[in-house]
């Protein structure tokens, strides 16, 4: 095992990072798979509450406020934690690296000690994972990860709900992921060793998974399949799942370009994959790269859906961060309708 490897084994599995008793939320790593999978239930909780018009009546967050920080620009991030926190009883605050001294030179240590004492947690958004868990380390309230140029867990917590309810449950099921190894491939990864499910990766040689990575899932018992051929990766696959090929904080566009033309996903790339499988995408979408339209807009994507489902998830994040558990969501109420369902059966 290498030494990174080792460092992801050894973080705080209770997702408390230093502070007795509070629950951040920065990496699937850092959780069991039986606390992933509450948090995942309490946000399909919510969104059946919210679908059956019962989302103003629960108001278990009432008149907590939530510091959202931005270093990287958003719009999903932004506005599904915004209207979370909103629908939960809170209120939201934003900031940005312009509004804060932190952008002129103030400490994060500092920083997260003073936001500790006005707000009851912290979404931070920016592209340096290791600000990111030192604000954890120094708050006294829940701090969430709302992405990082290393992970993006909220991302992978929305996209388990959108296969759940579309597909039925992840263990034991494929997903395929082809383009270059990023942030949200990173999340993917963990999610198979918590969620026990299988990941087929295809990239170039030069944009492949770190090996600490892999050796880490492997070790944590995740089948995992490497290649440089997208059609051997999404070869009985339920999910096709790719990203945009140049991120912000990226400087070699064209480079990159044509490294990943021949992943793009496609209809024929769609039709080598199990029948019933989905296409998923974060967003935003550069469509005509790494998708086409023909996908984007065809039957088997789902990806819209996968975006709301960012609000469901988050709120089920920020209900657990601040103590709210599966029992109190659905004490008082059915929810077991989109538990197995989805969307469209809810509408229909």
């Amino acid at each position: 095992m290498t030494q990174s490897s080792a460092a992801l084994t050894t973080r705080v599995s209770d997702a408390a990072a230093s502070v007795e008793g509070v629950r951040h939320f920065l990496d699937l790593t850092d959780f069991t798979g039986a606390q992933l999978r509450e948090v995942l239930e309490i946000g399909k909780a919510l969104k059946a509450r919210r679908v059956r018009g019962g989302a103003q009546k629960y108001r278990p967050l009432d008149g907590k406020v939530l510091a959202m920080i931005f270093d990287k620009p958003s719009t999903r991030t932004r506005v599904s934690f915004d209207v979370g926190i909103r629908e939960l009883g809170g209120e939201p605050i934003m900031l940005t690296g312009a509004e804060m001294q932190l952008g002129r030179g103030e400490s994060i240590p500092d920083t997260a000690r003073v936001l500790s004492r006005f707000v009851d947690a912290i979404m931070i958004r920016i592209l340096d994972h290791t600000a990111m868990r030192e604000l954890a380390e120094y708050a006294s309230v829940p701090v969430i990860n709302g992405l990082t140029k290393q992970s993006h867990p909220c991302q992978i917590m929305a996209d388990l709900l959108t296969f759940e309810e579309h597909c039925g449950p992840i263990t034991g099921r494929t997903v395929a992921w082809t383009g270059d190894a990023n942030n949200v491939l990173t999340s993917w990864i963990h999610a198979a060793v918590k969620f026990g499910f299988n990941i087929s990766i295809a990239t170039p040689a030069a944009l492949a998974p770190r090996a600490d990575i892999i050796e880490w899932a492997k070790a944590g018992g995740a089948n995992v399949l490497l290649t440089r051929d997208p059609f051997e990766a999404v070869h009985g696959a339920d999910a096709i799942i790719t990203d945009c090929w140049v991120s912000m904080g990226d400087d070699d566009e064209r480079y990159r370009q044509n490294l990943l033309r021949p992943y793009q996903v496609n209809q024929k790339l769609m039709s080598a994959a199990n029948k019933g499988a989905v296409f998923m995408h974060c967003l935003p979408a550069h469509r005509g790269e790494e998708v086409t339209d023909e996908v984007m807009d065809g039957p088997q994507s789902v990806v819209f859906d996968e975006a709301e489902n960012r609000l469901h998830a988050q709120k089920g994040v920020l209900a657990w961060c601040l103590g709210v558990g599966l029992a109190d969501v659905t004490a008082t109420a059915d929810v077991t309708r989109l538990a197995t369902g989805g969307t469209k059966g809810a509408a229909e």
